[in-house]
């Protein structure tokens, strides 16, 4: 008997023992892990990525002005580059590929649940879609200055416009292209950004963070800000924001407590996390077989048969092998459960 699991929060239990033999029993752990963020340092030309203990590495130079930033499910970061009018692909190594070019002015990105890449054109005015082959088709038209762009849970794409006069709005798209107004009255919103719970962040280069609930209510999450522009949550849900016209990077806790994690930047544009890897976990017999991504690099797998805090992680050894392009583990089952993590 063969049981897969997927485990996003990337900690998982069996348990076994009794009538749970019959049927494996997943419980998944809220484990968040620590997650390197990308920048597009605009100004001078740079995407910087930042290591969750806060230390800074030029990941790619000598770009034009780059703003838009997202990362594919293989951990391959998207570039919208103002200055050449590209798109940019690289790969978790760095190396560089044109995916495409001939764009106007392009800006925010953001990739759907199939792996197709949205991309707005902040003079078009247009939504451009692109397969992960690079196919390209527009899928919306007539905005006045597009910035951010962000899915939620029911892949509606939400795309954050300035329409020239002082004021701006938010658009929902369906799946299929259908419009309407999201959230109306703001100053001039660039970034957008969803939580865990479908609330939709927004930064207003008017100095404020919005948050709207799934229903359109919003609240002020944080002011006093300047020129917010990028907004991105890692995976225990703190939102990180750049700050354009001071050049920092701020983070922010769930409860909205405000602290420095980066300075120094030229003008901080959109932001991105790398992914954590998803930890597959298949049920065959009496062995657990544990498969990862290979192109994510720096983590490992670790187990422990408790969570009881502090938790005594240790590694699992043997190591790896590879096997279609995947790490893979098999161990033993023993014992009445133990849970498992990929960690960096």
């Amino acid at each position: 008997m063969l049981t897969q699991f997927k485990s996003p929060v990337h900690a998982a239990c069996q348990s076994f023992g009794g009538a749970v033999c019959a049927g494996a029993v997943l419980l998944i752990a809220s484990n968040a892990q620590p997650q390197s963020l990308y920048v597009a340092d605009s100004n001078n030309g740079n995407i910087i990525e930042i290591a969750p203990s806060g230390a800074l590495n030029t990941f790619a130079s000598g770009l034009g002005f780059p703003t838009g930033l997202a990362v594919n499910s293989a951990g391959d970061l998207f570039v919208s580059d103002d200055g050449s009018r590209k798109i940019y692909e690289f790969t978790p190594s760095g190396a560089l590929s044109t995916f495409a070019s001939g764009l106007w002015e392009p800006s925010g990105l953001a990739f759907n649940s199939a792996g197709d890449l949205f991309e707005v054109d902040h003079l078009s005015g247009e939504i451009n879609k692109f397969t992960p082959s690079g196919a390209q088709s527009t899928f919306a038209s007539g905005l006045i200055s597009p910035n951010g762009v962000a899915f939620n849970s029911a892949g509606h794409l939400f795309v954050a416009d300035y329409n020239g006069n002082g004021t701006g709005e938010i658009y929902e798209y369906t799946t299929n292209g259908v419009r309407s107004i999201f959230a109306s009255g703001l100053n001039d919103p660039q970034g957008l950004a969803f939580d865990e719970a479908g609330n939709l962040f927004v930064s207003d280069f008017s100095y404020y963070i919005y948050k709207y609930t799934p229903d359109g209510t919003r609240s002020t999450f944080a002011s006093g800000l300047s020129d917010p522009i990028g907004l991105a949550f890692n995976s225990a849900g703190d939102l990180f924001e750049a700050d354009g016209y001071s050049g920092n990077i701020y983070k922010f806790t769930p409860g909205g407590v405000k602290s420095m994690f980066a300075s120094g930047f030229g003008q901080p544009f959109f932001l991105a996390f790398q992914p954590v890897p998803e930890l597959n976990i298949v049920l065959s017999g009496a062995d657990v077989i544990l498969t990862w991504p290979t192109n994510i690099a720096g983590v490992t797998l670790q187990s422990t048969t408790n969570l009881v805090s502090p938790a005594a992680w240790s590694a699992v050894t043997p190591g790896p092998i590879i096997l279609n392009g995947r790490n893979v583990v098999s161990n033993t089952i023993s014992g009445a459960q133990m849970f498992y993590q990929l960690r960096h």
